[in-house]
């Protein structure tokens, strides 16, 4: 898609996990910005710019929605949900694909809600007809959704999901979390009726790790207005944040707590990177490299934890070991290869498989050859340790 320059980054291994990917050379420089006061005219220029521009990553023109960019993990839009659109007592339904839904839901009991999960078989995906039997038999707040559980690899489909709600419930918010989805997979906000989603930057967006960013549906927005207590979090607080970001994006300097300048600076320099070219290619990219990678990876004669056809992750891959070959004996075998890949997560299957990371940067600089070398690395790690390739 794009044809670098020579990198000015120091030698380093490369960093082909779920996140935090590579990041190119515009962004770290931008992470160097000279100190700056987060209420300054150029700032807040950045700041209005930035959420402007997430607008755009969103597929998003409906204004009454709102995109948020708040210093702190992808983890605190979970909190942001729980907290100012779920009431104690209230019912969620949590569709579970993999680790994350576990722990998305241990946060909406943090905050005295009702998490029900609906549990897919590991590597697969909770099939519709569940879902609306759930709908149908019990009044639920929000349904939340991992589009890409980083610890399967699963995709979810969130249109047709979203779907199914509003004919079946369109009261329930549809929550999505995007954390390994947003830059890689299609999400379109208004076009498919969300109402939250949820991401983080150190992933397909390409910046280094330090900011919660989510957009807010307007029907979200007003489901918080109606709350009947305020929310159980200060920090977490849509009603602290929402004029927050509204004043930024209107260019008009505005504080509750100290924005991460350098991180902004650093999400704007690789949003318009990322918009320079249509998110159509973008997403076609990303789609090609995953191919490519899944069938070699198949060559090897290796199989995904992701095991249905269509629903298997653009942006990551995760692998099962071979019979007799285990993380100890793959991974430090790779790393001397100078690639860095990562080890299961899922809790039940943990020591089973690794994963691979092909998104952003190395997947959309033509230049580049992370994957080639990477797959080299895999085959020839795997030989080492016996393993007939």
């Amino acid at each position: 898609m794009t044809m670098s320059k020579p990198s000015t980054q120091a030698a380093h291994p490369l960093t082909l996990i779920p996140g935090p990917v590579e990041f190119t050379d515009e962004v770290l420089a931008a992470m160097a910005t000279p100190s700056q006061s987060h209420v300054s005219p150029q700032f807040v220029e950045v700041f209005g710019d930035a959420l402007a521009l997430l607008r755009q990553l969103f597929l998003n023109t409906d204004k009454r929605a709102q995109t948020f960019a708040i210093a702190g993990a992808g983890t605190l839009g979970w909190d942001f949900v729980a907290a100012n659109l779920i009431e104690p007592g209230e019912d969620a339904l949590v569709l579970h694909t993999g680790y994350f839904a576990d722990s998305l839901a241990d946060c909406i009991a943090t905050y005295g809600g009702k998490p029900t999960q609906l549990k897919a078989p590991i590597g697969d995906i909770v099939p519709l007809d569940a879902i609306e039997a759930e709908l149908k038999a019990k009044k639920y707040k929000v349904v939340t959704i991992t589009h890409v559980d980083t610890s399967t690899g699963v995709l979810s489909d969130i249109k047709s999901i979203a779907a199914l709600v509003r004919a079946v419930s369109p009261e329930t918010l549809v929550i999505v979390d995007g954390v390994c989805s947003v830059g890689v997979e299609e999400i379109r906000f208004d076009d498919w009726d969300l109402d939250l989603v949820l991401t983080a930057p150190q992933k397909a967006i390409g910046v280094p790790a330090g900011l919660s960013i989510f957009i807010a549906s307007g029907r979200a927005l007003d489901v918080f207005r109606a709350r009947k207590a305020p929310p159980a979090s200060y920090y977490a607080s849509l009603a602290k944040w929402l004029p927050i970001m509204q004043n930024y994006e209107a260019k008009k300097p505005s504080y509750f707590s100290t924005p991460p300048v350098q991180n902004i600076h650093a999400l704007l320099a690789s949003l318009k990177q990322i918009l320079a070219v249509p998110l159509a290619d973008r997403f076609a990219a990303h789609a090609r490299m995953s191919d490519r990678i899944k069938s070699t990876i198949g060559s090897y004669g290796l199989k995904q934890v992701a095991a249905r056809e269509g629903y298997q992750a653009n942006g990551m891959t995760a692998v099962y070991l071979p019979d007799g070959v285990a993380l100890p004996d793959l991974l430090p075998r790779i790393a001397k290869r100078g690639i860095v890949l990562a080890g299961g997560l899922h809790k039940e299957i943990a020591t089973k498989y690794f994963r691979i990371g092909h998104m952003g940067v190395s997947v959309t600089d033509e230049d580049r050859e992370d994957f080639d070398k990477a797959l080299a690395a895999i085959k020839e790690s795997l030989a080492e340790t016996g393993y007939a390739v």
